[in-house]
């Protein structure tokens, strides 16, 4: 009889090509905004040029440092209600 199931039991490595798929993603990723940098718009505009004042981007930032804490606690919150809520499933 053939086990359908996927991942196998004890199947250790199955998370390795997942997370090689990744790493090249993200390095490919990096190697490109590392190769552009500091231009925006090649050859055109960096980012410097491109940055607001000083002020609307303190605005911005003060926004974020109340807003993500928030997001972050709610996420822990909802874990933390729906944690051993579910069954497994069973296909």
């Amino acid at each position: 009889m053939c086990n359908k199931q996927v991942p196998f039991k004890r199947d250790i490595g199955c998370w390795y090509p997942f997370a090689c798929g990744a790493c090249i993603f993200l390095l490919c990723f990096s190697g490109l905004a590392y190769s552009y940098y500091p231009y925006i718009v090649p050859a055109k505009l960096t980012i410097f040029e491109a940055a607001s004042a000083r002020e609307p981007l303190m605005v911005i930032f003060m926004g974020a440092a109340v807003v993500l804490p928030m997001i972050i606690g709610y996420t822990i919150f909802a874990y933390k209600v729906f944690w051993g809520k579910t069954s497994k499933l069973n296909y």
